[in-house]
């Protein structure tokens, strides 16, 4: 070789070393970034298998130093498929699956957010539209649209990172198979050494979690469940006590009067006894004990637990009037497809005229020939012409005004009427305001009161705000009805007014009970001499020391009391 040669080769030899080293540099970005993903995949998926379906838990430093059984138990069964086609497969079903049931307790946090219970997955869809409704009432139609395409895509999401996310690991785990076995079984041992040992972190919660097997066990008893319930449900529906009755052995000490059965919405036992709601409600409650016994009345209270909370007030509605408990939507559905009689159809068996006036619906109420109701008032038919407040298409005022120079007022036969006030459902802004029943007329007043009132985007923005909106709408539900009764309430009126279930635990907070407040008033003593051994509290607040029934047993209790044998059935029971 000559010297002239000598340098170029030298050069060449330069130049092919930096080619090797430039083309090292993105290797190595793409194992790095081939690295993150893994770890990414294997965080999210530890994510959803220790994920709570309570936000509450959230707080808990527990929650997040925990081992899931099932990531090791799941990637040492893929490892032993042989077929690299089926391997992926199966990894990929296990991935949506994970991902459902992620989205489950998504809707559980929800569901216990404002219904105090889980989500139930074969029957809770039609809540959804209840569900619409709040986002319309606080946030607009773009709120709507806004929420159900974050909802869309949030399901997409989950559903589509932890498919990708599983295939992924069982890739790279069957590259390392050796290891990737090894560490499943030693997981899975040390599993089961922490759990025989009882080993436990923050808040005394196990450090061996198998929260998503339990969680998917749960939810497929919850079906089981489901489908024997309507078995028995089938079998409870042909028990009653009272099918047979005469009509003139029916409501005998009623006879004459007008019986009118008010739910007051959200109207819980919190309101009256949680010191963050009750200072408002106990004043007016106070105030209209004294108010009405001064016009006259007599008034008996005691406390009933609904089957409901935080929603679903045709539950409560149904289990009071039926005397079943329909504590969810397949025995609704159930009950008002059978012929049981209700305590709507049995006043109108005793020849009282029956109705319902229902401020809240706004289209037809198919349910209404089952309950046994002459006719049926609503938003559509009963005049009124001025604006929503919230939720509700017409304050509790008018309905009350609307009912009176209506129905009550001119002359008529005994009544029964069953009247849901919704002043107070939720979100409980805008409200309207106390008025003299002489301005009410048809409701055009109300365009000015609710141009002033508190909008619900503001309020439901602080927590303290909702507390303090929800008790004033229940006040005003309260104020309102002691103000009827005094104005227009005669010796022939019987009320019996209570709430349908406890306000979202957002207001009451997540170990509020189902109890809600319940009372009868009457001018005429008798009446409430009637009810002397249920032990109730005098006046319109109940003690809390007041008995304490489920809503399901009210029907007949009332039956026994106001049926021409209620004076032997007294004298036969044991003294308490």
């Amino acid at each position: 070789m000559s010297v002239s040669e000598a340098p170029a080769s030298a050069s060449e030899e330069a130049t092919t070393d930096a080619a090797a080293a430039s083309e090292k540099v993105p290797g190595r970005y793409k194992k790095i970034a081939g690295h993150a993903l893994t770890a990414a995949a294997i965080l999210l998926i530890f994510a959803a298998l220790i994920l709570p379906n309570i936000i509450s838990r959230f707080e808990r430093p527990g929650t997040y130093v925990r081992l899931p059984i099932e990531g090791f138990v799941a990637i040492g069964l893929l490892l032993l498929i042989p077929s690299s086609k089926w391997k992926r497969i199966a990894a990929g079903v296990l991935g949506a699956g994970l991902g459902l049931l992620t989205i489950e307790k998504m809707l559980d946090m929800g569901f216990y957010k404002f219904l105090a219970r889980p989500f139930d997955p074969v029957l809770d869809w039609v809540l959804f539209d209840d569900a619409e409704s709040f986002v319309k009432d606080t946030a607009g139609t773009p709120g709507v649209v806004g929420a159900i395409a974050v909802i869309a895509l949030l399901v997409v999401l989950v559903l589509g990172l932890t498919t990708l996310s599983a295939l992924r690991i069982i890739k790279v785990a069957d590259r390392h198979r050796r290891i990737t076995l090894s560490t499943a079984v030693s997981g899975t041992a040390l599993w089961t050494v922490l759990l025989l040992v009882g080993v436990t972190t923050f808040n005394n919660m196990p450090l061996a979690a198998q929260s998503s097997y339990a969680y998917a066990y749960a939810r497929a008893h919850m079906v089981k469940r489901g489908i024997n319930d309507e078995r028995n449900f089938a079998r409870e529906v042909q028990i009653d006590a009272y099918a047979t009755t005469p009509a003139d052995q029916l409501l005998t000490s009623l006879r004459g009067k007008d019986v009118l059965l008010t739910f007051v919405e959200s109207y819980g036992r919190s309101a009256i006894e949680d010191p963050a709601l009750n200072s408002g409600t106990v004043k007016v409650l106070d105030d209209g004990s004294a108010s009405l016994a001064k016009a006259g009345y007599v008034a008996k209270s005691g406390w009933l637990t609904s089957p409901t909370a935080g929603g679903g007030s045709w539950l409560a509605h149904s289990t009071l009037l039926s005397g079943l408990w329909i504590n969810n939507q397949q025995r609704y559905r159930n009950l008002t497809s059978s012929d049981r009689l209700t305590l709507t159809s049995l006043f109108k068996k005793a020849n009282f005229d029956t109705m319902s006036v229902m401020p809240g619906a706004t289209r037809a109420f198919p349910e209404g020939n089952f309950y046994g109701y002459n006719r049926v008032y609503d938003s559509r038919n009963t005049g009124y012409v001025g604006p929503n407040f919230g939720w509700g298409p017409q304050p509790d005022q008018y309905t009350l005004d609307w009912f009176q120079k209506n129905v009550h007022g001119p002359a008529h036969s005994p009544l029964f009427v069953e009247m849901p006030l919704v002043s107070s459902h939720t979100p409980w802004a805008p409200l309207p305001t106390f008025i003299d029943w002489d301005d009410v007329g048809d409701g055009s007043i109300y365009t000015q009161l609710q141009k002033s009132a508190k909008r619900a985007g503001t309020v439901w923005k602080d927590p303290a705000k909702i507390k303090h909106e929800y008790g004033r709408s229940v006040q005003y539900t309260l104020t309102t009805i002691i103000s009827y009764l005094e104005k227009f309430g005669d010796d022939n009126t019987v009320m019996v007014f209570l709430g349908d279930h406890q306000p979202a635990p957002i207001v009451v907070g997540d170990n509020a009970s189902h109890d809600v407040p319940i009372t009868i008033v009457a001018k005429d003593k008798a009446v409430l001499d009637k009810i002397a051994d249920w032990n109730w509290t005098d006046g319109i607040k109940p003690a809390t020391n007041a008995p304490v029934w489920q809503m399901s047993d009210f029907r007949d209790k009332f039956l026994t009391a106001y049926g021409p044998n209620a004076d032997v059935s007294r004298a036969l029971s044991p003294p308490r």
